[in-house]
């Protein structure tokens, strides 16, 4: 199987990865990088993680309290001991699309340096890889750029890694020193549409949308193409009388035994529920391999199903082929 395939880099490529000093452990040569959302149950999402698969896993999410603080858990350690043995990666994931409402000031001038060592302390604490910077919508403002530089260099001291859950539609908002900061960009290729667009309907992350976010940042902002890593939706959107508004790929195919076939269900009431299909998803995967793309990103893991038509396994069986 392909999923560790693995390559030794030169001590210079690495280094321009940002990655820091002292030893370099192996790349894999396509990552598969997986958000783990179980901020109330960590212990079952570490049962949820195909570990034959899952090259980096984030942590979605690890939220600091008011002051910056983070509360300690043993649970990380398991579950970074687990990725270490078997030659995969953790992250701390910070923010997310509802992150805590006083998480602004924490990124503010007289807090950052402080909530800067606490990530440190607390990624060193537990033998964390590195931190996912997820601040998306209003947190790419004023206090973005200065957070993030001031992160990374506190973390390549530590010869830690930074990454980062970018879309294209809030890019340009990122300044090009800053992108050129993250180790590899999770590329959030969904959500084009959904609940809150209701005279929207369609599919939220077409193939066409995979297509166009990766030139954005290909081809506009110059991000190399093997720190750019394919995210695919393991959920869908419905619109519509009797559509779910929201529904993970499980629970589809708990209701709907039969959607694994196509990439959108019209219910009998009329209304529609549009999700990627295990086809879409190895078609997407494909894209990535050809393009020289560093991987494929899935939110979420838990999301997916455990059967034979699950779309882990579709990636799967697109890192299988010659």
């Amino acid at each position: 199987m392909m999923r560790f395939l693995l390559v030794v880099f030169p001590l210079l490529f690495a280094c321009s990865l940002g990655i820091g000093e002292g030893k370099k452990d192996p790349e894999p040569a396509f990552r598969v990088v997986g958000y783990l959302f179980s901020p109330s149950d960590w212990k079952a999402g570490l049962e949820a993680i195909d570990w034959s698969l899952y090259t980096d896993v984030c942590l979605a999410f690890i939220q600091p309290d008011e002051n910056g603080d983070f509360a300690p858990n043993p649970v990380y350690k398991e579950i970074v001991n687990a990725a270490h043995q078997r030659g995969a990666r953790v992250f701390v994931s910070i923010g997310g699309g509802e992150p805590p409402e006083y998480l602004p000031s924490l990124m503010r001038a007289e807090k950052r340096e402080y909530w800067v060592e606490q990530l440190a302390a607390l990624v060193s604490r537990y033998g964390f890889d590195g931190v996912d910077v997820d601040l998306e919508n209003a947190l790419i403002n004023e206090d973005y750029a200065p957070f993030v530089k001031v992160l990374s260099h506190r973390l390549k001291q530590a010869g830690k890694r930074m990454t980062a859950a970018l879309a294209a539609w809030n890019g340009d908002a990122i300044p090009d020193e800053v992108l050129a900061l993250y180790d590899w960009v999770n590329l959030m290729s969904y959500d084009d549409t959904g609940p809150w667009n209701l005279e929207k309907p369609g599919q939220h992350a077409p193939f066409e949308m995979a297509v166009s976010d990766i030139r954005y940042y290909r081809d506009q902002r110059r991000v190399p193409v093997d720190k750019i890593i394919l995210g695919l939706p393991f959920y869908g959107y419905g619109f519509g009388p009797g559509a779910p508004p929201n529904l993970r790929y499980r629970h589809i195919l708990e209701r709907f035994p039969s959607a694994y076939l196509q990439d959108s269900l019209v219910m009998p009431e009329g209304g529609v529920l549009y999700y990627n299909s295990p086809a879409l998803i190895r078609k997407k995967t494909q894209l990535a391999k050809e393009l020289g793309l560093g991987g494929v990103m899935v939110w979420h893991i838990q999301a997916d199903s455990n059967g034979e038509n699950s779309l882990r396994n579709a990636i799967r069986s697109e890192l299988d082929q010659e």
